[in-house]
């Protein structure tokens, strides 16, 4: 396979700066390997120590969000320029927490990697469904409807160098994962879907990832599967078995 693996930690609101700092010291020989390519995504106020903290090293930073303008009267936001500027090389766009909790919807996440693209930045973008969604057997067309709304506009050349991450919403934070067989399946119809929307060698391109309470465990597993690129990891992003699935 040609498609060089991305394994990228999505702390979320964990670690304060100087836990980030101290993290990144605990992980830094641990998650070597010239071979994969690893993104610490960490909040905002982390980006600064933990760019300091990776010189140097295999790691690169990601963000976890941004705002869709580039400056003005957004009290609290951030832009995309100011995370170029900050080191950050990876912003992840579309995760399920921001869709719920923040009601960020298609359009929204479309001017998201739109703009991400502008500055400079590859989005994670990531899609997946709810426990009802799969009980009734609509989750290929939900996740198919979510990866056409949030890509409109988006060139094959831009597609080709982005990352996409599932995450089925019933399987983050719950212990419970998607067995390599489930994941395999909707990495496939993703990749598959990029294809009817482009052209063959855009999906070959663009790399997949698996969400969803991965771990040193399972990761080798999920890894095996033909159309699974790398993970986007959650709480165990936060402990040296980070290093395990960078690894596996």
């Amino acid at each position: 396979m040609s498609r060089r693996r991305i394994i990228a930690g999505n702390w979320k609101m964990n670690m304060t700066p100087s836990q980030a700092a101290e993290l990144c010291a605990t992980l830094k020989d641990l998650v070597k390997n010239d071979n994969v390519d690893v993104v610490y995504c960490v909040p905002a106020i982390d980006i600064v120590p933990v760019a300091e903290a990776v010189k140097g090293t295999n790691v690169k930073v990601g963000a976890e969000n941004f705002y869709i303008e580039d400056k003005g009267a957004y009290t609290g936001e951030i832009s995309a320029p100011m995370l170029k500027d900050a080191g950050v090389e990876y912003v992840i766009i579309g995760h399920s927490e921001r869709r719920e909790y923040f009601k960020e919807d298609d359009a929204f996440l479309n001017a998201k990697v739109k703009k991400a693209f502008e500055a400079g930045l590859t989005p994670i973008l990531c899609c997946g469904e709810s426990l009802e969604l799969r009980e009734m057997d609509a989750y290929l067309d939900w996740i198919r409807l979510q990866i056409k709304s949030d890509l409109v506009g988006i060139t094959a050349d831009q597609v080709k160098t982005l990352v996409i991450a599932y995450e089925p919403i019933w399987a983050i934070g719950t212990g419970k994962t998607a067995s390599a067989d489930q994941a395999q399946e909707v990495c496939k119809a993703i990749r598959d879907c990029i294809a009817e929307m482009y052209d063959a060698p855009t999906a070959e391109a663009v790399r997949i990832q698996y969400g969803g309470s991965m771990n040193a465990g399972n990761a080798a597993e999920l890894l095996s599967k033909p159309d699974i690129d790398g993970g986007l990891i959650g709480g165990a992003a936060l402990k040296p078995d980070f290093g395990q699935i960078v690894n596996a």
